[in-house]
């Protein structure tokens, strides 16, 4: 079943947010704020109830916090009770504009002003240790991780930071079926959360769809 809210944070921001859990058994994503600054999907690893816990617990944790690497640390410490594991995206916005971005595997932030996507993130995967070695991968290994939330240190947490205006948090069920181009046309209309779940999910995807805009 779609979620969808739209939540106004002040006059500065507005979040919508949006999960379907697709033709997997459970949905192992899930999605956090803490009402005004911190912006978390999460995405938990396997098709299981464990992995459903793991996600939520991570995304909870983290929302509670401002800085984007101690989210993620918390979120890791947060798991220490579970079995499951979940990837990460933890953003932050910053009083003076902007955001401050963090996060371990494959979960990914965007950055948008209305026409131009800019991917922040870059994947912790072995097909990404691969490219950036200049070496072409097999599809398949972009799909391994090599960072989650309960292996992530201080040391090897992503950041990343923008002075963009929007921001796009997606587990790879949005990315992956709608790719760069898909989400930037919908984001170059009054993209939402929503449509970008919806279009990743009728464009074929076979994964849990989680999306949450910031604007």
């Amino acid at each position: 079943m779609l979620i969808d809210r739209t939540m106004p944070l002040g006059t500065a921001l507005t979040v919508t947010y949006a999960s379907e859990r697709g033709p997997r058994t459970h949905n192992a994503d899930a999605y956090a704020t803490n009402g005004r600054r911190t912006f978390v999907v999460a995405d938990g690893v396997g098709d299981s109830a464990a992995a459903t816990e793991a996600a939520w617990a991570a995304a909870r944790a983290a929302a509670l916090l401002t800085d984007p690497v101690a989210a993620i640390l918390a979120a890791h410490d947060a798991l220490q009770v579970h079995s499951g594991d979940a990837v990460i995206v933890v953003a932050t916005a910053r009083p003076d504009g902007g955001f401050d971005v963090a996060w371990a595997g494959d979960a990914r932030a965007y950055a948008s002003d209305g026409s131009d996507l800019v991917q922040l993130t870059t994947d912790h995967t072995v097909a990404e240790y691969f490219r950036s070695r200049g070496v072409v991968p097999e599809p398949r290994l972009d799909h391994v991780v090599t960072n989650t939330v309960r292996h992530a240190t201080r040391e090897n947490i992503g950041r990343a930071a923008t002075r963009a205006t929007r921001l796009v948090l997606a587990s790879d069920g949005v990315y992956g079926p709608l790719g760069h181009d898909g989400i930037e046309a919908i984001l170059a209309g009054q993209g939402s959360a929503e449509r970008l779940v919806r279009a990743a999910l009728y464009a074929g995807g076979t994964d849990n769809a989680t999306a949450l805009v910031v604007s």
